[in-house]
């Protein structure tokens, strides 16, 4: 059973100090179609690339099987991402904990896809996060708690995904919430900040993104 499983998505190139932070030894790297370029350009070689290749060419292809990646190929006419490909060949390893890298900018489309494929079912047992740089996201979902490691000064966003968070308990935000409802559309949980230490976050009913920046805004 791997731990941790680190997904290099096809947005934003990660920095090397992304990955040397969250891939560490034992840890398995998949890339979704393109991210193995990414991972390839800061020297790193995917355990597995899955996706309908169509942003890697024959070459780079070649070169992935000769140092030992395996290539889990999939039509271009189909219903997922490459992300969400990733994400359940991952889930399906048994896994505990998913990072997802290089999910953030380009297409504005692609970008709200990927956040909101943090809420797939088959990802409701395992710790999923999606991090870039300085910031990071994840779900809390109804009848869950979720605590953030950071730092006293820190930011922290609650949004509201797919309709109303309902019952909003949270600990050590400055601006606390005690059994409160965040409306979806509405901005009230946006830019809140961490006051001390340790923070938690609680959910009765719905789905809440968790966006943490660190060292505020």
């Amino acid at each position: 059973m791997s731990k941790r499983i680190v997904i290099v998505a096809n947005g934003s190139p990660p920095t090397i100090g992304d990955v040397n932070r969250w891939c560490g030894p034992g840890d398995r790297l998949i890339a979704a179609d393109g991210g193995a370029k990414s991972a390839l350009s800061l020297g790193f070689v995917p355990d597995v690339v899955v996706g309908d290749m169509d942003s890697l060419d024959a070459g780079t292809r070649d070169q992935l099987v000769q140092q030992g990646c395996h290539l889990v190929l999939h039509p271009a006419d189909k219903d997922e991402t490459d992300l969400e490909l990733a994400l359940i060949l991952a889930a399906n390893e048994d896994v505990s904990e998913i990072v997802i890298l290089g999910a953030l900018g380009g297409r504005l489309d692609q970008l709200l896809s990927n956040i909101l494929l943090l809420t797939l079912p088959e990802l409701a047992d395992v710790s999923v996060k999606l991090a870039d740089g300085e910031q990071e996201a994840f779900i809390v979902r109804g009848g869950a708690e979720r605590s953030v490691e950071g730092q006293v000064g820190d930011t922290l966003s609650l949004i509201p995904l797919i309709g109303d968070a309902r019952g909003v308990y949270t600990q050590g935000l400055r601006w606390a919430l005690s059994g409160d409802t965040l409306l979806a559309g509405a901005a009230r949980g946006v830019s809140n900040v961490i006051a001390s230490l340790p923070v938690h976050v609680r959910l009765e009913k719905g789905v809440l993104l968790v966006v943490h920046r660190l060292g505020g805004t």
